[in-house]
């Protein structure tokens, strides 16, 4: 059985290389780093960091969610059981919310809408994900990401019964038609050339997986490949480096740039691809953030002589406030920018758990686009918790 589509192989046009496709920017400027003596060692250094650390964990953990996401039934049995009682919606919005990804968060907002579930629902769903973000932590720091899960289904079933006790189910509904609905929840087509790319990134992952997460493992445990493999020095680290051009230079053609949604959150996906592709584009959106935010702190490390990590530990009681601000912004991309700093030592827990509580990830699109008084509120209301919790372990614990 073919795991992928055979018309769809690899030809591309030239038209995707317009000004539409300004992720395009990302790989031609790395390139051009790369070009300068002074900066290749600190770039392929990153870029292999990237790759090996953090795409090859993110690609594993995305294959094993989507094969067993595949198993269950998102909205059946789940859906009904909302519905059974106001404390029912919570709990369950709740566990929702703490998917990996925004799936689960997007399907009770739009449950809210549908007035299939009530606004402590949505509340407590927006509070307990994590979007994207989860991921990246899961497979970076496996024991901090279990822990943000949890607290984030905590705090999010909390909210959600004092919400209970603060407003009506109907609180800020509004009322749209199903054209509406359809219109503002559907993905968007994709042209084939887009098609075409994000089937062969899709295969190329297909092809790498294996041999990319033993490479990786091997590093966890501080063996050296190249010496190992009987390969010259840093053999390994070019490796990585190329491999993320590649993977972003895949990304860079599997979605126009035209808005604020399409540069921060994940990419459309249609429900027929292979479970490899929707791997593929999940885990290039998250690498090429990660690359983002680690390019950003080695560069203000060399260009101003800052140690970003000292620098930002001076903000100290300001740092939980800046994840929580930074955690209000809609979709997935500014959340993983904080993650990664986290990961890289330079932001303290108590601003990524304020980050992780407060952001809503990608669901606050539909939510601002058919039900914006609400989305706000319900935002609104998920900051609270978030600095609660954030300044709590801060004074506690930092």
């Amino acid at each position: 059985m073919q795991l992928f589509a055979t018309d769809t192989v690899t030809h591309f046009s030239l038209k995707q290389f317009t000004l539409s496709h300004k992720r395009l920017l990302l790989p031609v400027l790395l390139v051009t780093l790369l070009l300068q003596d002074d900066l290749r060692t600190t770039i392929v250094a990153t870029l292999a960091d990237a790759f090996w650390a953090v795409s090859c964990y993110v690609a594993f953990t995305l294959t094993l969610y989507h094969y067993l996401s595949g198993l269950f039934n998102h909205t059946g049995k789940l859906s009904q059981l909302f519905r059974r009682s106001r404390q029912n919606q919570v709990f369950f919005a709740a566990l929702m919310g703490a998917l990996p990804g925004c799936g689960g968060a997007i399907i009770v907002t739009t449950q809210f809408i549908q007035r299939k579930v009530g606004f402590s629902a949505m509340v407590a769903v927006l509070t307990a994900t994590m979007g994207d973000a989860a991921f990246l932590l899961l497979a970076s720091k496996p024991q901090i990401g279990l822990f943000m899960i949890i607290l984030g289904v905590v705090v999010g079933i909390l909210s959600g019964m004092l919400i209970n006790l603060l407003h009506s189910d109907d609180f800020l509904r509004p009322t749209i038609n199903s054209a509406q609905l359809a219109n503002a929840t559907k993905g968007k087509n994709v042209t084939s050339n887009i098609s075409r790319a994000i089937n062969l990134q899709g295969r190329f992952w297909q092809v790498i997986m294996i041999p990319a997460v033993i490479i990786a493992a091997l590093g966890s445990f501080q063996i050296n490949i190249n010496q190992l493999l009987s390969l010259p020095s840093n053999s390994i680290e070019w490796v990585g480096a190329i491999l993320s051009l590649l993977t972003l230079s895949l990304w860079a053609l599997t979605k126009k740039t035209c808005d604020y949604q399409s540069t921060v959150a994940e990419s459309d996906k249609q429900t027929c691809i292979h479970p490899m592709e929707k791997v593929a584009q999940d885990t290039h959106f998250v690498s090429a953030w990660v690359i983002v935010a680690l390019l950003s702190f080695e560069l203000t490390i060399h260009f101003a002589d800052v140690n970003l990590s000292e620098f930002l530990t001076g903000w100290g009681p300001w740092m939980p406030l800046m994840g929580l601000i930074i955690g209000l912004l809609p979709g997935c991309g500014p959340q993983i920018l904080v993650s990664s700093l986290y990961i890289s030592g330079a932001v303290p827990l108590s601003s990524q758990i304020a980050n992780g509580i407060s952001n809503d990830g990608d669901a606050l699109f539909p939510a601002l686009a058919l039900a914006p008084k609400a989305a706000l509120v319900a935002t609104f209301y998920s900051a609270i918790p978030a600095f609660v919790v954030a300044y709590g372990y801060y004074y506690l614990f930092e």
